[in-house]
């Protein structure tokens, strides 16, 4: 039997293009041969250590991801709908206390990789379909609880993801994403013969399979898994 080959995602729900490339990553689980890895990351970290400059400092950049993202979403059927004020909630208020809530689901969380992949739809379906907060811990709280954490649960993920450990997880994910590369999200790195293969955004799927020998079947839309 031939062995899985390993694709890691790093990713951050303040991103859409991330959530984008999430649902189809996940989607072909099952399709490809293939052992996904969720890697929750501090996008606000990527664009700091890269040098990176987000796009609504430039004012058509920015005009058209709002025009190109309606596009996507019924290309790939995923819910996306802008914030109200889509420059406050991804660059002003940003994903850290988010990102570290992930973080604490996957370290600490009873429900492996499926309940990271819960909590971080709920995430992206907060800020990008119902225009919620992603800051603060009672939002954080509602995200966990409508993806199945008992209460008990979201208490003690939400005093971890202010610990250390998980502030330290957090910005080690966010080093090995810059290590190899990034710039922004989503990152799907390809791990081939021992050598990784970096694909950047949500439009290089294709190549993607090409290069990993697998076929690429479009978005897999009869296989949604962000339902309303």
């Amino acid at each position: 039997m031939t062995s899985k080959k390993v694709i890691e995602l790093f990713y951050d729900v303040v991103s859409p293009y991330s959530w984008l490339g999430f649902e189809v990553m996940c989607r072909y689980r099952t399709v490809w041969n293939i052992e996904l890895k969720l890697r929750p990351t501090f996008l606000g970290g990527i664009m700091q250590g890269s040098g990176n400059k987000p796009p609504g400092l430039v004012p058509n950049k920015f005009l058209y991801m709002t025009k190109d993202l309606n596009r996507l979403s019924e290309y790939f059927n995923v819910p996306l709908r802008s914030p109200s004020d889509p420059f406050e909630a991804m660059f002003q208020k940003g994903s850290l206390n988010a990102m570290r809530f992930v973080t604490a689901v996957q370290e600490k969380g009873k429900g492996g990789d499926e309940q990271v992949e819960r909590v971080s739809r709920e995430l992206w379906r907060r800020i990008w379909y119902e225009d919620k907060d992603i800051t603060e811990p009672a939002s954080l709280s509602e995200a966990g609880i409508k993806a199945g954490l008992s209460d008990s649960e979201i208490k003690e993920l939400l005093e971890l993801s202010n610990s250390k450990e998980i502030k330290n997880k957090l910005k080690s994910s966010t080093q090995n994403a810059l290590d190899y590369g990034a710039f922004g999200f989503p990152l799907v790195v390809c791990h081939l013969n021992g050598k990784p293969e970096m694909f950047f955004g949500s439009d290089r799927f294709e190549l993607m399979a090409h290069c990993i020998g697998e076929k690429w079947l479009g978005p897999l839309p009869d296989k949604p898994a962000a339902k309303l």
